[in-house]
């Protein structure tokens, strides 16, 4: 095969070739001059960005006689064998299908051995962070106790997946992301070393969309310059990217901001149907409000980065409101974070066309509302002269007088009507008569415990997560009040609430199954009750269990040790736990004093952030 993709052909030889990443190819060159060479680098930055190439580079520079200011000649035949990969001395290794144990203990053997050729023998290992523990572990040794004349260049773009102990042992260098103004003019010159014509506009959408990547810039154009023979222009490079032209970008938003949804969907449906990835829509016309925003705020840094605007994006850029950019914005970008785990991408991609044009409807009814305002202000104004003017005030006076009055005449009344009773407090129940289930709750405040209160409080976001949309709903609205060993007690706003969960089987039986999964054959019974029952319960609940607290209390002297070992080992129910029954309760104006601060602390041990029940 004798063509040779862009990016092959076109690969950095010299620190000076390397685009975008001065001061480390500075700092490198430094070393090589100095002779202040280290046993192990470590390169790591996002893919394309020159890491490899700069390895290779290294390797050459350290090993050619005949470099100059730390660059490689190119010319000697220890700098062809490196570049057509041909010397023994310079091993290059893919971690990603060698990373076992086995591997990199051949490569701590052979490094043992003085280079044969070159001067330093130089291993250049990719995507490190794929070696497994066991390989990390034998590589350290190495590091830990480098061999004279022998290098490591590690190359990674997740430098941390790598074990801290390696990273400290190796010259840590940062490949950063390349700037589009270097992207567009490495691939102009490189068209121009190719005598192909091109657009500057298609070299920035080329460098927009390799995102800091030289290498995929560099495959892009190759896959332009495949598909038009005869010039690299825009609409090449938006066919190849999958790009939607500023033109398709204005109409569609304009449709959204004039609440044209029919228009908008219509728009997104053709889109599609020529090919387009819903992905990468989204991605567009986040960019674009991008710069409409940035043209709004500051047209002289969107001129510095881009002249490829049409006169509708200025328009455009005039009308909508900066909160309308805000807004659409979160939606696109929610949208996009939706669209990496769907396998329905065009559902997720009309429901955010629906929401812009909804929230662009919003800010359009409030901007015509102020314009009429203002233009009917400023009629009345002009055409109506001083006569009409004169006339609003006269009524604006008289509104003010018959105001007056009114205030005087409701003082006046408030003064001899006899003070009402208290208001009541609004009432959370429907008209839907739901049946208490107290039995139930006393049972399960009979064993209930706090360290089970925590555990379903703990549990309770991820079980919402695994729940349906409507279960979801529906117990949002709840509360976990106490919890037990074989059941929990969950507290709704409203009784109707509490009768739509009591009667959905299903979703019991998933609430159940979910906690039996989430905590360990944890299958409580569930019971429902209103929000505002639930102080009631609560007392009634203690003052039952009064007398029973006070025969404990009795007998506590006598079984405290056995009481304090039996504490120890497993939580203590609410209803025998006498020190909590009896903080509760009280028994005696001198023994609630003596207990006052205790009764706050395990009330709220107990029951969360409940106030202290006081005995009736």
């Amino acid at each position: 095969m004798s063509y040779q993709a862009l990016y092959r052909v076109w690969r950095s030889q010299r620190f000076e070739d390397i685009v975008g990443q001065q001061a480390i190819t500075q700092t490198l060159k430094n070393a090589i001059k100095q002779e202040q060479i280290s046993h192990a680098y470590l390169f790591t930055g996002p893919r394309g960005t020159g890491k490899t190439s700069a390895a290779k580079i290294f390797a050459k520079a350290v090993n050619c006689p005949n470099q100059v200011d730390g660059e490689p000649c190119n010319e000697c035949e220890m700098c062809r064998s490196i570049t057509e990969g041909r010397q023994d001395d310079v091993i290059e290794m893919d971690a990603a299908s060698n990373n076992g144990v086995d591997e990199v203990r051949l490569i701590r053997d052979r490094a043992n051995y003085a280079p044969t050729q070159a001067t330093y023998k130089v291993y250049i290992i990719d995507e490190v962070h794929m070696l497994s523990t066991g390989a990390f572990n034998a590589l350290l040794k190495t590091l830990e106790e480098p061999k004279k004349n022998v290098i490591f260049i590690l190359a990674t773009t997740e430098a941390h997946q790598i074990p801290a102990t390696i990273i400290s042992r190796t010259q840590r260098f940062d490949f950063k992301r390349i700037q589009p103004a270097a992207i567009i003019t490495h691939l102009a010159h490189i068209l121009d070393q190719e005598k192909r014509s091109y657009e500057m506009a298609a070299l920035e959408l080329i460098a927009r969309c390799a995102e800091g990547g030289m290498r995929d810039a560099l495959s892009i154009l190759d896959q332009a310059i495949a598909f038009s023979d005869q010039q690299v222009d825009l609409q090449t490079a938006m066919a190849v990217t999958g790009s939607l032209s500023n033109e398709t970008m204005d109409q569609l938003l304009q449709d959204c901001f004039e609440h044209q949804t029919t228009q908008a969907l219509e728009k997104i449906r053709e889109l599609l149907y020529s090919g387009k990835e819903a992905k990468r829509l989204v991605e567009n016309l986040l960019v674009y409000c991008r710069d409409v925003l940035i043209q709004k705020q500051a047209p002289e840094y969107l001129a510095q980065q881009s002249t490829n605007y049409t006169e509708s994006f200025y328009s455009f850029s005039q009308q909508v409101p900066e909160s309308t950019l805000y807004q659409w914005m979160e939606i696109l970008n929610k949208t996009q974070q939706d669209l990496r785990f769907t396998t329905n991408p065009t559902i997720y991609l009309e429901v955010a066309i629906v929401q812009l044009a909804s929230c662009s409807n919003n800010q359009a009814a409030v901007l015509m509302q102020q314009t009429a305002s203002n233009l009917t202000t400023r009629d009345i104004a002009t055409e109506s002269g001083s006569e009409q003017v004169g006339q609003l005030k006269q009524q604006i006076q008289q509104l003010s007088k018959e105001l007056a009055e009114l205030k005087q005449t409701v003082a006046r009344t408030q003064t001899h009507t006899p003070e009402k009773a208290k208001a009541q407090p609004k009432s959370h129940t429907s008209n839907i008569q739901y049946r208490l289930p107290k039995t139930q709750v006393f049972e399960v405040l009979s064993e209930a415990t706090r360290q089970h209160l925590e555990m379903v409080n703990q549990a309770w976001p991820e079980l919402l997560q695994h729940l349906k949309v409507t279960q979801r709903a529906l117990l949002g609205a709840s509360k976990v009040q106490a919890a037990s060993p074989n059941g929990v007690v969950i507290a709704f706003g409203y009784e109707i609430l509490c009768q739509k969960a009591a009667n959905d089987q299903e979703l019991i039986t998933d609430v159940q199954n979910y906690l039996s999964l989430i905590i360990k054959d944890y299958v409580p019974k569930l019971v429902f009750i209103p929000e505002d029952n639930w102080p009631e319960l609560r007392r009634e609940f203690v003052q039952i269990h009064k007398a029973q607290l006070q025969q404990s209390n009795n007998e506590q002297d006598t079984n405290e040790a056995k009481a304090t070992e039996e504490s120890l080992a497993e939580p203590t129910p609410i209803a025998q736990d006498a020190s909590y029954m009896e903080a509760l309760l009280g028994s005696g104006e001198d023994q609630e004093s003596r207990l006052e601060d205790e009764m706050v602390q395990k009330a709220q041990d107990l029951f969360g952030d409940l106030a202290i029940i006081e005995d009736n």
